[in-house]
Protein backbone atom coordinates (compact mmCIF):
# COMPACT_ATOMS: atom_id res chain seq x y z
CA UNK A 1 0.00 0.00 0.00
CA UNK A 2 2.88 2.25 0.86
CA UNK A 3 4.37 1.33 -2.12
CA UNK A 4 1.53 1.78 -4.50
CA UNK A 5 0.56 5.36 -2.52
CA UNK A 6 4.13 6.51 -3.09
CA UNK A 7 4.20 5.21 -6.77
CA UNK A 8 0.63 7.49 -7.32
CA UNK A 9 2.14 10.36 -5.68
CA UNK A 10 5.57 10.79 -7.93
CA UNK A 11 3.02 9.95 -11.03
CA UNK A 12 0.73 12.76 -9.80
CA UNK A 13 3.66 15.37 -9.05
CA UNK A 14 5.29 14.76 -12.51
CA UNK A 15 1.93 15.41 -14.21
CA UNK A 16 1.07 18.21 -12.47
CA UNK A 17 4.93 19.38 -12.90
CA UNK A 18 3.62 19.49 -17.09
CA UNK A 19 0.90 21.86 -16.28
CA UNK A 20 2.69 24.35 -13.73
CA UNK A 21 5.78 27.41 -14.38
CA UNK A 22 6.64 29.71 -12.32
CA UNK A 23 6.26 33.47 -13.88
CA UNK A 24 8.78 36.59 -13.02
CA UNK A 25 7.71 39.72 -14.62
CA UNK A 26 10.82 41.35 -16.11
CA UNK A 27 9.97 45.19 -15.75
CA UNK A 28 13.53 46.23 -17.08
CA UNK A 29 13.80 44.10 -20.07
CA UNK A 30 10.22 45.12 -21.22
CA UNK A 31 11.27 49.04 -20.51
CA UNK A 32 14.28 47.53 -22.91
CA UNK A 33 12.56 46.25 -25.55
CA UNK A 34 10.80 49.77 -25.75
CA UNK A 35 12.95 51.71 -25.61
CA UNK A 36 15.45 49.61 -28.16
CA UNK A 37 11.58 49.83 -30.43
CA UNK A 38 11.11 53.53 -30.18
CA UNK A 39 15.38 54.51 -31.03
CA UNK A 40 14.86 52.40 -33.82
CA UNK A 41 12.05 54.65 -35.52
CA UNK A 42 14.23 57.67 -34.98
CA UNK A 43 17.19 58.96 -37.50
CA UNK A 44 20.26 60.08 -36.64
CA UNK A 45 20.96 64.15 -37.29
CA UNK A 46 24.46 65.86 -37.23
CA UNK A 47 25.68 66.86 -34.08
CA UNK A 48 26.06 70.08 -34.74
CA UNK A 49 24.94 73.59 -32.75
CA UNK A 50 21.94 74.10 -34.47
CA UNK A 51 20.34 70.67 -33.88
CA UNK A 52 21.12 70.93 -30.55
CA UNK A 53 19.44 74.30 -30.50
CA UNK A 54 16.41 73.30 -31.78
CA UNK A 55 16.09 70.12 -28.79
CA UNK A 56 13.95 71.14 -25.48
CA UNK A 57 15.52 71.61 -22.28
CA UNK A 58 14.33 68.41 -21.04
CA UNK A 59 16.30 65.25 -19.41
CA UNK A 60 16.28 62.30 -21.97
CA UNK A 61 18.53 59.38 -22.97
CA UNK A 62 21.22 59.85 -26.46
CA UNK A 63 23.00 57.93 -28.70
CA UNK A 64 25.99 59.01 -30.49
CA UNK A 65 27.13 57.38 -34.03
CA UNK A 66 29.76 57.89 -36.03
CA UNK A 67 29.88 57.74 -39.91
CA UNK A 68 31.58 54.46 -41.36
CA UNK A 69 33.65 54.60 -44.58
CA UNK A 70 31.24 52.96 -46.48
CA UNK A 71 28.50 55.35 -45.87
CA UNK A 72 27.07 52.87 -42.54
CA UNK A 73 26.35 54.92 -39.18
CA UNK A 74 28.11 53.10 -36.01
CA UNK A 75 26.87 53.56 -32.97
CA UNK A 76 29.39 54.11 -30.53
CA UNK A 77 27.60 56.01 -27.32
CA UNK A 78 24.66 55.95 -25.04
CA UNK A 79 24.12 58.33 -22.37
CA UNK A 80 22.16 60.56 -19.98
CA UNK A 81 21.10 63.97 -19.52
CA UNK A 82 19.25 64.21 -15.66
CA UNK A 83 18.77 67.68 -16.64
CA UNK A 84 18.59 68.95 -20.58
CA UNK A 85 20.12 67.11 -22.77
CA UNK A 86 20.77 70.44 -25.20
CA UNK A 87 23.42 71.43 -22.86
CA UNK A 88 24.90 67.82 -22.22
CA UNK A 89 25.53 67.16 -25.77
CA UNK A 90 26.96 70.04 -26.56
CA UNK A 91 29.69 68.93 -24.10
CA UNK A 92 30.21 65.98 -26.40
CA UNK A 93 30.23 68.28 -29.66
CA UNK A 94 32.77 70.70 -28.01
CA UNK A 95 34.98 68.01 -27.04
CA UNK A 96 34.57 65.74 -30.49
CA UNK A 97 35.54 69.10 -32.00
CA UNK A 98 38.67 68.80 -30.75
CA UNK A 99 40.48 66.12 -31.27
CA UNK A 100 42.53 64.42 -33.78
CA UNK A 101 41.45 62.08 -35.95
CA UNK A 102 38.21 62.56 -35.59
CA UNK A 103 35.85 64.48 -38.09
CA UNK A 104 32.60 66.17 -36.38
CA UNK A 105 31.05 66.03 -39.28
CA UNK A 106 31.19 62.17 -38.95
CA UNK A 107 29.18 62.54 -35.54
CA UNK A 108 25.13 61.99 -35.68
CA UNK A 109 22.79 61.85 -32.97
CA UNK A 110 19.41 60.76 -31.55
CA UNK A 111 17.69 61.02 -28.51
CA UNK A 112 14.69 60.57 -26.17
CA UNK A 113 13.16 62.74 -23.88
CA UNK A 114 12.56 60.44 -20.61
CA UNK A 115 10.57 61.08 -17.73
CA UNK A 116 11.69 62.14 -14.03
CA UNK A 117 10.00 58.85 -12.76
CA UNK A 118 11.79 56.71 -15.16
CA UNK A 119 14.88 57.99 -14.69
CA UNK A 120 15.79 56.23 -11.56
CA UNK A 121 15.39 52.75 -13.26
CA UNK A 122 18.45 54.07 -15.70
CA UNK A 123 17.34 53.71 -18.91
CA UNK A 124 20.79 53.71 -20.10
CA UNK A 125 22.18 51.36 -18.32
CA UNK A 126 19.88 48.84 -19.82
CA UNK A 127 20.42 49.93 -23.42
CA UNK A 128 24.64 49.80 -22.62
CA UNK A 129 24.06 46.50 -21.52
CA UNK A 130 22.16 45.40 -24.21
CA UNK A 131 24.40 47.11 -26.89
CA UNK A 132 27.48 45.81 -25.43
CA UNK A 133 26.30 41.91 -25.42
CA UNK A 134 25.73 42.45 -29.28
CA UNK A 135 29.67 44.18 -29.36
CA UNK A 136 28.49 47.96 -29.50
CA UNK A 137 29.09 51.15 -28.10
CA UNK A 138 32.97 50.97 -27.73
CA UNK A 139 32.89 54.21 -26.01
CA UNK A 140 31.16 53.42 -23.49
CA UNK A 141 34.23 51.08 -22.20
CA UNK A 142 36.86 53.75 -23.47
CA UNK A 143 37.22 56.60 -21.41
CA UNK A 144 34.97 58.46 -23.90
CA UNK A 145 33.02 60.15 -20.76
CA UNK A 146 35.78 60.11 -18.08
CA UNK A 147 36.62 63.55 -16.62
CA UNK A 148 39.71 65.28 -15.80
CA UNK A 149 41.81 62.34 -14.45
CA UNK A 150 43.68 64.79 -12.02
CA UNK A 151 46.91 65.22 -10.07
CA UNK A 152 47.95 61.95 -9.26
CA UNK A 153 46.79 60.20 -12.56
CA UNK A 154 49.01 61.94 -14.80
CA UNK A 155 51.83 59.86 -14.64
CA UNK A 156 50.14 56.75 -15.31
CA UNK A 157 50.46 54.90 -18.81
CA UNK A 158 47.80 55.72 -21.00
CA UNK A 159 45.95 52.28 -22.20
CA UNK A 160 46.04 52.10 -26.42
CA UNK A 161 42.51 51.31 -26.11
CA UNK A 162 41.27 54.48 -24.39
CA UNK A 163 39.53 56.86 -26.36
CA UNK A 164 42.29 60.14 -25.51
CA UNK A 165 44.63 57.64 -27.12
CA UNK A 166 42.53 56.89 -30.28
CA UNK A 167 41.86 60.66 -30.52
CA UNK A 168 43.92 62.70 -29.42
CA UNK A 169 43.86 66.35 -28.27
CA UNK A 170 44.24 68.51 -31.64
CA UNK A 171 47.24 70.64 -31.04
CA UNK A 172 46.76 72.18 -34.04
CA UNK A 173 43.59 73.19 -33.55
CA UNK A 174 43.27 76.93 -34.66
CA UNK A 175 41.74 79.36 -32.32
CA UNK A 176 40.85 82.93 -33.85
CA UNK A 177 40.32 86.69 -32.38
CA UNK A 178 36.48 85.70 -31.60
CA UNK A 179 37.89 82.98 -29.21
CA UNK A 180 40.96 84.39 -27.66
CA UNK A 181 40.98 88.36 -27.85
CA UNK A 182 44.54 89.83 -29.10
CA UNK A 183 46.05 92.46 -26.65
CA UNK A 184 48.02 92.04 -23.18
CA UNK A 185 47.84 89.81 -21.25
CA UNK A 186 49.20 88.41 -17.38
CA UNK A 187 49.84 84.78 -17.09
CA UNK A 188 47.39 84.59 -14.85
CA UNK A 189 44.51 85.80 -16.83
CA UNK A 190 45.94 84.23 -19.96
CA UNK A 191 45.99 80.99 -18.54
CA UNK A 192 41.85 81.27 -17.79
CA UNK A 193 41.37 82.62 -21.19
CA UNK A 194 43.01 79.75 -23.15
CA UNK A 195 41.26 77.13 -20.82
CA UNK A 196 38.30 78.59 -21.75
CA UNK A 197 39.29 78.88 -25.35
CA UNK A 198 39.75 75.46 -25.49
CA UNK A 199 37.79 72.23 -25.99
CA UNK A 200 40.03 70.05 -24.52
CA UNK A 201 40.96 70.49 -20.49
CA UNK A 202 44.27 72.82 -19.67
CA UNK A 203 45.29 72.36 -15.84
CA UNK A 204 47.70 74.21 -14.29
CA UNK A 205 49.45 75.35 -11.00
CA UNK A 206 47.57 77.39 -8.71
CA UNK A 207 48.00 76.86 -5.50
CA UNK A 208 52.07 76.44 -4.93
CA UNK A 209 54.00 79.60 -4.23
CA UNK A 210 55.36 79.50 -8.02
CA UNK A 211 51.86 80.44 -9.54
CA UNK A 212 53.22 83.95 -8.21
CA UNK A 213 55.08 84.25 -11.51
CA UNK A 214 51.73 84.38 -13.24
CA UNK A 215 50.57 88.20 -11.71
CA UNK A 216 54.85 88.81 -12.42
CA UNK A 217 55.17 88.17 -16.18
CA UNK A 218 52.80 89.14 -18.92
CA UNK A 219 51.85 87.78 -22.52
CA UNK A 220 51.40 89.59 -25.75
CA UNK A 221 48.53 87.67 -28.13
CA UNK A 222 48.73 88.81 -31.52
CA UNK A 223 46.40 89.68 -34.06
CA UNK A 224 46.68 86.64 -36.38
CA UNK A 225 45.11 83.08 -34.98
CA UNK A 226 47.33 81.11 -33.29
CA UNK A 227 47.36 77.00 -33.07
CA UNK A 228 46.87 75.46 -29.72
CA UNK A 229 50.52 74.54 -29.30
CA UNK A 230 51.61 78.00 -30.48
CA UNK A 231 49.39 79.51 -26.98
CA UNK A 232 50.97 76.72 -25.33
CA UNK A 233 54.22 78.37 -26.08
CA UNK A 234 53.46 81.39 -25.95
CA UNK A 235 52.79 80.94 -22.33
CA UNK A 236 56.51 79.10 -21.59
CA UNK A 237 57.87 81.82 -23.43
CA UNK A 238 56.51 84.45 -20.43
CA UNK A 239 57.62 82.41 -18.22
CA UNK A 240 60.80 82.20 -16.34
CA UNK A 241 62.74 79.21 -16.98
CA UNK A 242 61.54 75.83 -14.86
CA UNK A 243 58.07 75.92 -15.82
CA UNK A 244 56.96 72.83 -18.12
CA UNK A 245 54.05 72.29 -20.67
CA UNK A 246 53.42 68.65 -21.38
CA UNK A 247 50.82 67.17 -23.25
CA UNK A 248 49.02 64.29 -22.23
CA UNK A 249 47.22 62.44 -25.02
CA UNK A 250 43.88 64.11 -23.86
CA UNK A 251 45.11 67.40 -22.25
CA UNK A 252 47.51 69.53 -21.26
CA UNK A 253 48.81 70.23 -18.23
CA UNK A 254 51.64 73.13 -16.99
CA UNK A 255 53.64 73.10 -13.62
CA UNK A 256 56.84 74.21 -12.41
CA UNK A 257 58.76 70.74 -13.09
CA UNK A 258 61.22 69.00 -14.97
CA UNK A 259 59.26 65.84 -15.38
CA UNK A 260 59.28 63.16 -18.16
CA UNK A 261 56.04 61.70 -18.11
CA UNK A 262 55.70 58.34 -19.75
CA UNK A 263 52.55 58.75 -22.35
CA UNK A 264 53.12 62.81 -22.60
CA UNK A 265 53.32 63.64 -26.52
CA UNK A 266 54.89 66.55 -25.95
CA UNK A 267 56.48 69.16 -23.55
CA UNK A 268 57.59 72.70 -23.69
CA UNK A 269 60.60 74.36 -21.76
CA UNK A 270 61.91 77.22 -21.64
CA UNK A 271 66.22 76.91 -22.43
CA UNK A 272 68.17 79.70 -23.43
CA UNK A 273 65.85 82.40 -22.84
CA UNK A 274 62.88 81.01 -25.65
CA UNK A 275 60.01 77.83 -25.49
CA UNK A 276 61.48 74.85 -27.17
CA UNK A 277 58.35 71.82 -27.95
CA UNK A 278 60.73 68.51 -27.47
CA UNK A 279 58.70 65.23 -27.91
CA UNK A 280 57.75 63.08 -25.35
CA UNK A 281 57.95 59.47 -24.97
CA UNK A 282 54.33 58.73 -25.95
CA UNK A 283 54.08 55.13 -24.89
CA UNK A 284 50.87 53.53 -24.11
CA UNK A 285 49.44 50.26 -22.11
CA UNK A 286 49.23 47.76 -25.12
CA UNK A 287 47.43 44.87 -22.54
CA UNK A 288 45.88 47.30 -20.24
CA UNK A 289 42.07 47.36 -20.32
CA UNK A 290 40.66 50.91 -19.57
CA UNK A 291 38.92 52.00 -16.37
CA UNK A 292 35.25 53.47 -16.97
CA UNK A 293 34.18 55.78 -14.24
CA UNK A 294 30.89 56.78 -13.71
CA UNK A 295 29.62 59.58 -16.08
CA UNK A 296 28.74 62.82 -14.72
CA UNK A 297 25.70 63.53 -16.66
CA UNK A 298 25.48 67.34 -15.47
Amino acid sequence: MIDRVGRLTSVTEDHVSKASAEFKLSITRALADQLLEKLANLDPVPLTSDNLEALQPRPGIYELFLNGGDGSKERVYVGKASKELPSRLDKHRRKLSGRAHINLTDVHFQCLYVDEDLEAAAPEKMLINRYRAAGVVPWNTNGFGNNDPGRKRDHSLVKAKHFDALYPANLDLILDGATLPPGEYTIKRYLKAVKTALPFNLRYEERTASAKDYTQHKVEVPEEPLTARELIALAIDALPEGWQATALPGYVILYYESDDYESARYLWRKQDGRAHELAGKNLRDEDGEVEEEESNDE
